[in-house]
Formats: C-alpha cells, sequence, structure tokens
C-alpha cells in the first residue's frame, strides 16, 4: 500500500506542539536535518572564504593591506554597515620616511648684496 505523501507546507510551531501526530513530527525532523546540513554547507562556504582571504594577504605580504570588497549576495545576518565596517581595516600608519633638510625659504632681505661683504 502507497504511503499518503506528506504536506510540504510550512510548519508553525504551534502546529508541531498542537497536532503532535508522527507525520507532523517526522517532517519537522527531516526538515531539521535539512536545516542543519544546509547549515554545515555553509559553515564549510565561510571556512573556504576565509582560506582565500588569508591567501590574498600571504600574496600582499601584509594583512590588511587589500580592502576586500562587500560581497556580491546578501548575507543573513549582516547588515550592509556592518559589513563595510568589518571589512575595511584600521587605517595603517604612514611609511617613516627619512627625514631630508628642505631648503630654507629664500627672500631678498637674506640674500648677500653684490659688494657687501662679510
Amino acid at each position: 500500500m502507497a504511503k499518503k505523501p506528506v504536506s510540504t507546507e510550512p510548519l508553525s510551531f504551534v502546529e508541531i506542539v498542537m497536532r503532535a501526530d508522527a507525520e507532523t513530527i517526522k517532517a519537522a525532523y527531516e526538515a531539521r536535518v535539512k536545516v542543519d546540513g544546509l547549515l554545515a554547507e555553509r559553515d564549510e562556504a565561510y571556512r573556504r572564504i576565509a582560506e582565500l582571504e588569508a591567501q590574498v594577504e600571504t600574496v600582499m605580504g601584509e594583512p590588511g593591506v587589500f580592502i576586500f570588497p562587500d560581497p556580491p549576495y546578501p548575507v543573513a545576518g549582516f547588515s550592509s554597515s556592518a559589513k563595510a565596517s568589518a571589512k575595511k581595516p584600521a587605517a595603517a600608519p604612514a611609511p617613516h620616511k627619512p627625514a631630508t633638510p628642505a631648503p630654507a625659504p629664500t627672500s631678498d632681505a637674506a640674500k648677500p648684496k653684490p659688494g657687501d661683504a662679510k
């Protein structure tokens, strides 16, 4: 005998608790297993992104030099302002340049005049 098809309609918490028949509980369990699988896949994707970003920083030679652009797709749990501030590194200090003496400003009063002897 064929089983009757299980409804794939979204289940509310109240429906699961109040109806509590075997089919509803089984459907909720199957949905949870599927969600857990998707979350594991998402975790793997984030791990891969972290590896790629580390490789970019290795190529650049210094962490924080390359500013990563915002992701091209919306990501749950991150607002656009949070993404922007999380991706932007702190301002890097300016590289130290050796001090070179600047030429003194010249004015007509400071120049010796021809014929003046010091």
